[in-house]
């Protein structure tokens, strides 16, 4: 058997480089939790600039901060408005809920995304029985939506929307770098449409550990009391965010060709009679339906035979990842399995 393994799964198995261990084992570091670690301040620093904002906090996890960013923004009886794919609606453990005391409004949208007149139409008149409408979030890219992004003229209405009806806006931003390598846009102009912003560093970007919530100063400051109450608090992080410096500085570029390669084998798998349909493929994700004849788990119990891995996405769906541990001889085996070998089994 080919000892070749292609792991689909997600792009957060990604393995840290020689290069970027190298730049973690020289990180200066001190006690986070006292704002003494050099390297989580420089980082902090990094994504705040970059973004156009006041400060930035480093979390464990891009859950984390999404459930941070929420808990600040609302109270207790209050309502968050989003795509019913979000990744906080789906994804999150009802952490809204659980952590904040508060209830969604899950709107349909289109592949993850939902527009300012469904958000408008979706603010709750103020009366005793009813959540109030506090906070809307996108996501960018959208994971359940297949990869697919908002573009700022996209997200400017819906910052309107939001100021003009008193609603906090934060972003999603798991994987907002496979965007912009696609749209060409600048992350200060991202910065200026939202009030908070959740950067994942562990996709794409390839760090072990990580993500980045970035806002004004009080925000901030009000998001570190709450990350320390979720047990967030770290010590000496700076090993590990100084591989978000790294990744910063070297690793953006990489994503476009992660995109390419999935809109590559998007592509192939239109082609193949065991995929009923594939959703638009825009950046490092696919998502797509098989045959009404065969289960999720069936076709991924056949790609494992391959020792091709990927995750199931509902009874007859499929989702592969595409990401910077993926070499070309990764694809070559992934389009020979896709085109010959698996379609001779069925």
């Amino acid at each position: 058997m080919n000892e070749l393994r292609v792991n689909l799964i997600s792009d957060t198995v990604t393995k840290p480089t020689s290069e970027m261990l190298a730049f973690m084992m020289e990180a200066e570091v001190g006690d986070d939790v006292f704002g003494e670690d050099p390297t989580v301040n420089a980082l902090q620093d990094k994504m705040a600039a970059m973004f156009g904002k006041e400060a930035a906090l480093f979390c464990p996890s891009g859950t984390m901060s999404n459930q941070i960013a929420i808990k600040v923004h609302t109270q207790p009886l209050d309502e968050v408005i989003c795509d019913h794919y979000s990744h906080i609606y789906q994804y999150e453990v009802g952490g809204y809920a659980f952590h904040s005391g508060i209830s969604v409004s899950p709107l349909p949208g289109l592949y993850g995304k939902i527009d300012a007149v469904q958000i408008e139409e979706a603010i709750k008149p103020i009366a005793d029985w009813l959540p109030r409408s506090k906070l809307v979030v996108l996501e960018n890219s959208t994971n359940k939506g297949g990869g697919n992004y908002y573009t700022l003229e996209e997200i400017k209405p819906i910052t309107e929307v939001a100021s003009k009806n008193g609603l906090k806006l934060h972003l999603d931003g798991a994987r907002l770098f496979n965007v912009l390598v696609e749209t060409h846009e600048s992350t200060m102009e991202v910065g200026s449409l939202f009030d908070s912003i959740s950067i994942c560093l562990s996709k794409g970007l390839g760090t072990p550990v990580g993500s980045v919530l970035i806002g004004e100063k009080t925000f901030i400051t009000n998001a570190r009391r709450v990350r320390k109450v979720m047990g967030g608090g770290m010590r000496q992080a700076g090993i590990l965010a100084a591989a978000g410096i790294y990744a910063l500085d070297h690793h953006i570029p990489q994503l476009k060709e992660d995109n390419n390669r999935a809109k590559r084998i998007g592509q192939l798998l239109t082609k193949c009679l065991y995929v009923e349909s594939v959703l638009p493929v825009r950046t490092n994700i696919i998502i797509f339906t098989l045959d009404s004849k065969m289960t999720s788990a069936e076709f991924l119990q056949k790609l494992q035979q391959h020792e091709i891995t990927a995750a199931p996405f509902g009874k007859h769906a499929v989702r592969f990842v595409f990401h910077r541990d993926i070499t070309e001889a990764m694809m070559d085996k992934l389009e020979d399995t896709l085109r010959i070998h698996f379609s001779r089994e069925i």
